[in-house]
C-alpha cells in the first residue's frame, strides 16, 4: 500500500513539472524576437523568468549574479542595444537549460524517493526483526537441573545441566558459595559448555570435592539457579550429606547434629496450605534424632522462615498460612540433643493456587474459530450471603494435630471466599473458634492445640464481603491419633564375598514391614567400632552391594529400618567377613610354545592365566590335543600338571598336532586357551639352543624391573653359554632392540633405564657355541611404574640383637605366604637363616651372619608374584649391623639430664638426674664415697621409674655430705652408672646458698623487704630513696634511720608496701648510712643502704647527669658591662664540671670573660664585646662519665641585636651612676616634743652637683628664723627651731641634675609634754 501511494505521488509531481515546463516553453516560443534592423521596444518587452531559471543561472555563475542578476543583465543588454540574435541565442540557451533542470529534478526526485522507500523498508525489516527477537527473548531457565551425586573416592563424576534463554545467559559455577576457579586445579576440574549443555567433570574425587555445587545463569531478563550436592564416600567411611557443604542462606549446623533429611516432597497444594513428607537422615549425629524443623522460602522475600515452633517427630507436616499465588520452596532440618543439623535439599518451587480452579472455567467456541472463556462464578449470578460448606471431615490424623477438609459451597459466588473453623467437644454444643484470627483461604486447615483422649467435632462457616454463612454440618467425632512406633530393626544380616573392594550384604526384613520405607546400612572394620554410613538414601530391597571397602580387611555390618516415624535401632552385627574376591574358576592360559621335540614326544610350555579366580591359586593344568585332519579334541592328561610345562608322549613322527590348556582351582576348571599353532612332531637336531621359557616379571618399579626365565630344555650341540635380552616399546610393536651386548650368564637380570609409565614387552634368546637360538615368547605388556603400596625389603636388627631382612606386603591374605630365595632361585639354608611369617609380611632372621650369607635375597608373595622385592646384603651392611647388634645385646640406659644441684627457697638441697623411661623392674644402687647409701630422715632418696628420675634430698646440707655420688641403674639387659663429684668450690657454694636461703625463709615468716633500700634520681633532679615491704598487717611498723637517728618526711603506703624518702636538693649532709626497719610481733627485717664513698660518688654522677639533661639551650642576655651567655638547669651542683668554648676552643681565664654559676644557672660574662666576639659558643657539662653540650651561634642579627641592647644598657648605667640621688636618707617618721629643735640632715650624690630644695607639705621652705637650711656639695641640713604642733607635716628634700632627680620624704610628728611619741616614729630633737 505504501509503495503504491509513493508511485502515485511521483506521477503527480512529474505531470506537474511537465505542465510547468510546457507553460514555460510556450511563453518563450510565443515571444517574437526582432531582427537586427528593428529596434526593440521597451514598453512591449516583459520577460517571463521563472524561479527555477533564476536559480539555475545563479548556480551557473555565482560571481557575476549576486542578487536578481537576470534583471540587471536584461537592463544592461537593452541599454547597450544588444542585437536580437543575441536575445534569440539567450532564449534558446535558457530553454535548453530549463529542460536539463527539469530532467535533473525528476531524476533527483526519483533517487530521493527510492532512498526513502529503501530506508522505510529497512526500518520495517529492522522493526520486524526486533519484534521477532522480542518474541524469542526468554528469561534464563534450567530445563534439566543439576542433580545430587554420591560417588566413591577416586572415581570420576560429571555434573550436568541444560540452560535456556535468549539472549544466551552467562553461566557461573559455584562450590559451597565460592566461585569455582578452573585455574586453581586444572588437573582435577574440566568445564564444558556446548549447545546449552553445561558439564563439570571432576576427576579422581576426594572428600575435599564434596559439597554443594550451584550454577547461576544470568541475563538482562533475570537469573536462574540450580544446585546439586556431591557426596564422596571414602574408604574411611561415607562423607555424610556432604559435610563440607555450606548453603549461603542456611544457618550453620550444630556440632554433633544429625545429617540432612532426604526426599522432601510437597503434596496437596492449595491456596494457603501444602503437605510435606520426607525421609529421616541416615546419620543421627552425636545422639538420636528427636524431631524435625520445617522451613519455607518465599521466592519474592528471599529468606528462610521456620514453620513449626515445636519439633515435629513424624516425617510429615502440614504447612498452612501461606500466601496465595506465591512461589515457595521447603526444606527440613533434623534435630537432636546437640541441635539442628544441616538442611535438606530444597524442594522445587511450588505455586500456591486453587487446585480446583480449572473446574470452574469453561472454554466456549464461537464463530470463525474464536473462543470465549466463561467462569462458573459469572454464570451463578449475584450471590450475596454465602452458603455453608459441606462434607466437613478429617483427612489426616496425627498424634499432635488433625487436618480438616471440606467442600466449598455451591454456588460460591463471584466474591472472594474465606472460612472460619469452629470446634466443640463431642456431645456438647459449646462451639469455639479453632482458626482464631487466622484467615483460611482453602478448604484445608490443620488443628494443633487438641487435648489427648478427647473427641472433637468441627464445623465451618463461609465468609465473603456480604457476611458469614450458617455453620456447616458438624464433622464426625475425631480424636488425636496414637503415636506411630518406630520399626523394629532387620535381622539375619549376612555379608557375602563379591570383589576385592566390595561385598554383597543381605538381611531379613522385620515382621512389621508395612511402614518401612527402606534401610540404612553401616559398616566398620572388625574390632574398631568406628561405624560409617554406607548409603545416603534408604535401600528399598533386602540386599545391597557395598563398594569402596579395603581389600583384605575384615568388616562387620549393621542395618536400620527407615519409616516416617524415624529409624529403628541397629540390627545385630553381621559375622565378620574379609574383603576379597569370591572364588571363581581361573581364566584361560595363553601363549603355548613348543620347548622340545624328540620325534615321539613334545614338551609344551604356556603362560599362566591372567586371573586366578577370587584369590584361590591355580592348582593344576589339563591339556587337550587335536591331530591334523581331525576336529575332535582329545584329553592328554587325567592328573593335573603342577607346572607350566608338560611332556606329551606317544606321538607319531611327521604328524602335526595342536594343543590347548585348561587351568583349574578349587572352583573348577576354567575356559580353554586358544589353540596353539600346528606343531610338527620331528626330532630337533639344530646346533643352536631352543627358546627359553617361563619368562616372568618381578620388582616392577618406576623405570626398572627384574626379568626371570628358565633355561631352554634343548641346548643344541653345545651347552648354553649365556642369554641375550630384547625389548620392544608398546604393547603390539615388533621392533625389538637388544639390551645387552655381552651374554648374561644368570637366568635373571634387572632392566634399568626405562621410561616411567611407558609400556614394554621383553623376550630372551639363548646362545651357545653354534650361535643364538630361538627367541622366547614375548612377555605380556608391562608398564614401568611401581604398583600402589609396593614395598621394599628392609634390613635391620631386632630387639634381641639378630640381623634380619623384613618385607611388608600390601594387604596380604591369610593364605598368602612370603617366599624367600637367594638370587631368585636358590633356597634359603635353614641352618643359617629362618623365615617367620608376620601379620603383614615376613621376616628372614640370620642365626649367625658371616660372609657366607652375603648376596642377593629376594621375596615374593605366593598368590601374587607381582608383589616382590630384593635386597643385596653387602659386607658394609654386615659390619654396620654387627656393631648395632652388639649395642642391642648390650644396651646402655640413655641419659637425658646429668646430675644437677638445686637449692630450694627453704634451703633444702636436691641432687637429681634423669634418664630415659624405665620399666617397673628397673633397679637403683646409690654409692657415696665407695659406700652404698639408703634413705634416712635427713637424706631421702626418690626413684621415679616411669620418668627415669633419681633424686637425693637433703633437709639440711652439712659438711659431712661432701664427696662423690654414683647412681648405678639396671633395667633388664640395659644398665649404666652416673657419678657426681660434689666437693670443693661447688660444694661450699651450694652450702652457703642453702644457709642463706634458710635464713631468708625464716626471715620471710614475718614482714620482710620485697625490695631493699635503693635510690634513684628523677627528672626533677630529686633524690628518691625507696623500699617495698610485704607480708604486713595492721600492726606492722616501718621506720627509717640515718646514722642511728630517725629520718623524718618518710612516706609509707601500707596498701602497696612502698615507702619513699624524697630529697629535693642533694648536699654533702645527705651522705651516710641509711637503715629501714619493718617489724611487728612476728619478727622484723632490716634493709641498709650505705650512701658513702663510691655509692655517694655514683649518686653525684647520676645527679649531675640528670642536671645536665635538664639544661636548657644557651641563651644571651645583654648587660651594661657586655654579654652574658647562660644556661638554666633544674639546679646546679659543683660535681658537674663545666667549661665554655668559643669556636670549638676552650675559653681561658681572661679579664674580659668571667664564668659563674648559682643553684639555677651557669653563665659566662663577656665584657666590652667587639666584632671579634662573633662566633659559635658551646657549654660542655661533664657528669663524670658523659659530656653534655649546649650551643649558641652568636653572629649575624643575633650579635647585632645583643650589641645594640648592651650599648643601651651601658648608657642607662652611666646615667644612673651620675643621677642626683640621696645616698643617706631621712627616717620615714620623726617624733619631737614641742619646744625643741629638729635637725634633719641628708647626704647627696651626683655629677654634676645637684640642686637642693627642701619642701614642706610639697611647698618650698624659705629661709626664716625658725627654719635654717644649709647646703653643701654632698650634704644638706634643715633645722627647725622651737618646733610646735603647727610644724607637724611632711618634709621633703628634692635633688636634681641633668641626669635625673630624686625626692625623699619624712613625716614630722610634734607631741606635747606628757604625751608619748608614736611607737613607729624615731624620736629626735634637742633643746635650743
Amino acid at each position: 500500500m505504501d509503495t503504491k501511494m509513493v508511485m502515485q505521488r511521483e506521477q503527480e509531481e512529474q505531470s506537474s513539472q511537465m505542465s510547468h515546463s510546457m507553460q514555460l516553453s510556450s511563453q518563450i516560443k510565443k515571444r517574437t524576437f526582432t531582427s537586427s534592423d528593428e529596434d526593440a521596444s521597451y514598453s512591449d518587452f516583459y520577460p517571463i523568468i521563472p524561479a527555477d531559471l533564476m536559480s539555475v543561472k545563479e548556480i551557473l555563475d555565482m560571481d557575476n549574479f549576486p542578487r536578481h542578476r537576470t534583471w540587471e543583465i536584461l537592463q544592461e543588454t537593452l541599454a547597450e542595444e544588444y542585437h536580437r540574435d543575441k536575445w534569440t541565442m539567450f532564449g534558446n540557451e535558457a530553454e535548453k537549460v530549463q529542460l536539463d533542470v527539469s530532467r535533473n529534478q525528476r531524476a533527483l526526485r526519483r533517487r530521493v524517493d527510492t532512498m526513502a522507500i529503501r530506508k522505510q523498508a529497512e526500518n520495517k525489516a529492522s522493526d520486524h526483526l526486533e519484534y521477532l527477537e522480542r518474541l524469542r527473548q526468554k528469561a534464563p531457565d534450567f530445563p534439566i537441573p543439576l542433580r545430587a551425586h554420591t560417588v566413591w573416592e577416586g572415581m570420576t563424576v560429571t555434573l550436568t545441566c541444560t540452560v535456556q534463554g535468549c539472549p544466551p545467559p552467562k553461566v557461573t559455577w559455584f562450590k559451597d558459595g565460592v566461585p569455582l576457579m578452573m585455574s586453581n586445579q586444572p588437573w582435577n576440574y574440566r568445564l564444558q559448555q556446548k549447545y546449552g549443555l553445561n558439564s563439570l567433570e571432576i576427576r579422581r574425587c576426594s572428600p575435599d570435592d564434596a559439597g554443594e555445587y550451584r550454577v547461576i545463569a544470568k541475563s538482562p531478563l533475570g537469573e536462574a539457579r540450580t544446585f546439586g550436592t556431591l557426596v564422596v564416600n571414602s574408604y574411611r567411611g561415607a562423607v555424610e550429606g556432604s559435610e563440607r557443604s555450606r548453603t549461603p542462606d542456611a544457618s550453620a549446623a550444630a556440632l554433633g547434629g544429625p545429617a540432612s533429611p532426604l526426599a522432601v516432597q510437597v503434596t496437596d497444594v492449595n491456596k494457603d496450605y501444602v503437605f510435606l513428607t520426607w525421609q529421616p537422615p541416615s546419620a543421627d549425629g552425636a545422639s538420636p534424632v528427636e524431631g524435625y524443623y520445617v522451613e519455607r522460602y518465599a521466592v519474592c522475600e528471599g529468606q528462610w522462615v521456620r514453620c513449626n515452633v515445636h519439633i515435629q517427630k513424624m516425617c510429615y507436616y502440614p504447612v498452612f498460612g501461606l500466601q496465595e499465588g506465591t512461589l515457595y520452596q521447603f526444606r527440613v532440618r533434623a534435630v537432636n540433643q546437640a541441635g539442628a543439623g544441616r538442611p535438606s535439599k530444597a524442594t522445587e518451587p511450588v505455586l500456591t493456587a486453587d487446585p480446583l480452579g480449572h473446574t470452574r472455567t469453561k472454554v466456549v467456541k464461537v464463530d470463525k474459530g474464536r473462543t470465549v472463556t466463561v467462569t462458573k462464578d459469572e454464570l451463578e449470578g449475584q450471590v450475596k450471603a454465602p452458603f455453608p460448606s459441606t462434607n466437613v471431615h478429617v483427612s489426616e490424623v496425627s498424634e499432635t494435630y488433625v487436618v480438616l477438609s471440606w467442600t466449598e459451597p455451591e454456588p460460591r459466588g463471584r466474591e472472594p471466599l474465606t472460612f472460619y473453623v469452629e470446634r466443640s467437644l463431642a456431645g456438647k454444643s459449646s462451639w469455639e473458634l479453632a482458626s482464631l484470627d487466622m484467615e483460611v483461604n482453602s478448604p484445608r486447615f490443620p488443628v494443633f492445640d487438641l487435648a489427648k483422649g478427647e473427641q472433637y467435632c468441627f464445623r465451618v462457616r463461609s465468609i465473603n464481603k456480604y457476611g458469614v454463612s450458617d455453620p456447616s454440618e458438624p464433622s464426625a467425632p475425631v480424636s488425636l491419633g496414637k503415636p506411630q512406633a518406630v520399626p523394629t530393626p532387620p535381622h539375619s544380616v549376612l555379608a557375602v564375598r563379591d570383589t576385592d573392594t566390595s561385598v554383597l550384604l543381605q538381611w531379613q526384613e522385620p515382621e512389621a514391614k508395612d511402614d518401612v520405607l527402606g534401610y540404612y546400612l553401616y559398616c566398620s572394620e572388625s574390632g574398631e567400632q568406628d561405624w560409617k554410613t554406607v548409603n545416603n538414601k534408604p535401600v528399598p530391597k533386602t540386599r545391597f552391594t557395598v563398594h569402596g571397602l579395603k581389600n583384605r580387611k575384615e568388616y562387620v555390618f549393621m542395618v536400620k529400618s527407615v519409616s516416617r516415624a524415624g529409624n529403628s535401632g541397629y540390627s545385630d552385627e553381621s559375622p565378620p567377613i574379609r574383603v576379597k574376591a569370591a572364588i571363581s574358576v581361573p581364566s584361560a592360559p595363553s601363549a603355548i610354545a613348543l620347548l622340545l621335540c624328540t620325534g615321539s614326544e613334545m614338551v609344551l610350555g604356556w603362560r599362566a592365566p591372567a586371573r586366578h579366580g577370587g584369590g584361590d591359586p591355580v592348582r593344576g593344568y589339563y591339556l587337550d590335543q587335536m591331530d591334523q585332519g581331525t576336529t575332535a579334541w582329545r584329553e592328554v592328561n587325567v592328573k593335573p600338571a603342577k607346572e607350566r610345562k608338560f611332556k606329551v608322549c606317544n606321538l607319531t613322527g611327521g604328524n602335526f598336532y595342536q594343543f590347548r590348556v585348561f587351568a583349574a582351582n578349587m572352583a573348577g576348571v576354567g575356559k580353554p586357551s586358544e589353540a596353539s599353532e600346528a606343531f610338527l612332531c620331528e626330532k630337533w637336531t639344530m646346533p643352536e639352543p631352543g627358546c627359553p621359557y617361563d619368562v616372568q616379571f618381578r620388582e616392577v618399579r618406576d623405570g626398572s624391573l627384574v626379568l626371570l626365565w628358565a633355561a631352554p630344555l634343548y641346548e643344541g650341540r653345545s651347552p648354553v653359554t649365556g642369554y641375550f635380552l630384547e625389548i620392544s616399546q608398546g604393547d603390539q610393536s615388533d621392533n625389538w632392540t637388544a639390551l645387552n651386548e655381552k651374554p648374561i650368564c644368570d637366568t635373571h637380570h634387572k632392566v634399568s633405564g626405562l621410561q616411567a609409565g611407558q609400556t614394554y614387552r621383553l623376550r630372551v634368546l639363548a646362545v651357545n657355541e653354534a650361535g643364538v637360538g630361538w627367541a622366547s615368547l614375548p612377555t605380556e605388556p608391562v608398564t614401568a611404574e611401581a604398583q600402589p603400596g609396593a614395598k621394599n625389603v628392609e634390613i635391620g636388627v631386632d630387639d634381641d640383637g639378630f640381623i634380619f631382612l623384613g618385607y611388608e606386603a600390601d594387604e596380604p591374605d591369610d593364605e598368602s605366604k612370603c617366599l624367600w630365595n637367594k638370587n631368585y632361585t636358590e633356597p634359603i639354608d635353614g641352618s643359617r637363616a629362618r623365615a617367620d611369617a608376620k601379620k603383614d609380611g615376613s621376616v628372614l632372621t640370620f642365626t649367625d651372619p658371616s660372609e657366607e650369607d652375603l648376596g642377593l635375597y629376594t621375596v615374593e608373595m605366593s598368590d601374587d608374584p607381582n608383589q616382590s622385592s630384593s635386597y643385596d646384603f653387602t659386607a658394609e651392611d654386615l659390619e654396620r649391623l654387627k656393631e648395632l647388634s652388639w649395642r642391642v645385646r648390650n644396651p646402655l640406659i640413655a641419659l637425658k639430664s646429668d646430675w644437677q644441684v638445686e637449692v630450694s627457697e627453704q634451703g633444702d638441697v636436691c641432687l637429681w638426674l634423669q634418664t630415659e623411661s624405665l620399666s617397673d623392674a628397673a633397679e637403683l644402687r646409690l654409692v657415696f664415697n665407695d659406700q652404698e647409701i639408703t634413705s634416712t630422715p635427713r637424706r631421702k632418696i626418690n626413684f621415679d621409674k616411669a620418668k627415669g628420675q633419681v633424686e637425693i634430698l637433703f633437709e639440711q646440707l652439712c659438711q659431712e655430705d661432701e664427696g662423690s655420688y654414683t647412681a648405678q641403674l639396671k633395667d633388664g639387659r640395659a644398665k649404666n652408672q652416673f657419678t657426681l663429684v660434689f666437693v670443693d668450690q661447688k660444694f661450699h657454694e651450694t652450702l652457703a646458698l642453702a644457709d642463706k636461703n634458710r635464713r631468708d625463709h625464716r626471715r620471710k615468716s614475718g614482714p620482710y623487704f620485697q625490695e631493699c633500700l635503693s635510690w634513684c634520681v628523677n627528672e626533677d633532679c630529686e633524690l628518691i630513696m625507696k623500699c617495698k615491704v610485704t607480708n604486713t598487717n595492721k600492726d606492722t611498723s616501718l621506720k627509717w634511720f640515718k646514722e642511728g637517728a630517725a629520718v623524718p618526711r618518710v612516706v609509707y603506703d601500707p596498701a602497696s608496701g612502698v615507702s619513699t624518702l624524697t630529697i629535693p636538693q642533694v648536699t654533702k649532709k645527705e651522705a651516710g648510712s641509711f637503715r629501714a626497719v619493718v617489724s611487728d610481733r612476728r619478727g622484723e627485717d632490716v634493709s641498709a643502704l650505705e650512701l658513702l664513698d663510691d655509692e655517694y660518688d655514683k649518686l653525684l654522677q647520676q645527679l649531675s647527669k640528670q642536671c645536665a639533661l635538664s639544661a636548657s639551650p644557651l641563651q644571651i642576655q645583654s648587660t651594661a658591662e657586655g654579654f652574658r651567655l647562660y644556661c638554666s638547669l633544674k639546679y646546679y651542683i659543683s660535681h658537674l664540671k663545666t667549661s665554655w668554648l668559643f669556636k670549638e676552643k676552650k675559653i681561658g681565664q681572661e679579664a674580659r670573660t668571667k664564668p659563674g654559676s648559682n643553684m639555677e644557672k651557669v653563665w659566662i660574662e663577656i665584657c666590652n664585646p667587639t666584632e671579634n666576639d662573633k662566633g659559635k659558643y658551646a657549654l660542655e657539662m661533664f657528669d663524670g662519665q658523659e659530656t653534655h653540650k649546649r650551643h649558641l651561634d652568636l653572629s649575624g642579627q643575633a650579635f647585632a641585636d645583643a650589641l645594640l641592647e648592651h650599648q643601651r644598657l651601658k648608657q642607662a648605667a652611666i646615667a644612673e651612676k651620675n643621677r642626683a640621688k640621696v645616698t643617706k636618707g631621712l627616717p620615714d617618721v620623726v617624733a619631737i616634743m614641742e619646744g625643741k629643735s629638729l635637725c634633719l640632715t641628708c647626704f647627696i650624690d651626683g655629677e654634676p652637683a645637684p640642686e637642693i630644695t627642701w619642701l614642706r607639705n610639697d611647698k618650698e621652705v624659705a629661709q626664716q628664723n625658725q627654719f635654717v637650711i644649709t647646703k653643701e656639695p654632698k650634704c644638706s641640713t634643715i633645722t627647725i627651731n622651737d618646733v610646735n604642733v603647727a610644724n607637724s607635716g611632711k618634709y621633703s628634700i628634692f635633688v636634681r641634675n641633668k641626669y635625673g632627680s630624686e625626692t625623699v620624704d619624712v613625716t614630722v610628728s610634734v607631741y606635747k609634754h606628757g604625751q608619748k611619741p608614736p611607737s613607729h616614729a624615731v624620736e629626735m630633737g634637742f633643746n635650743a
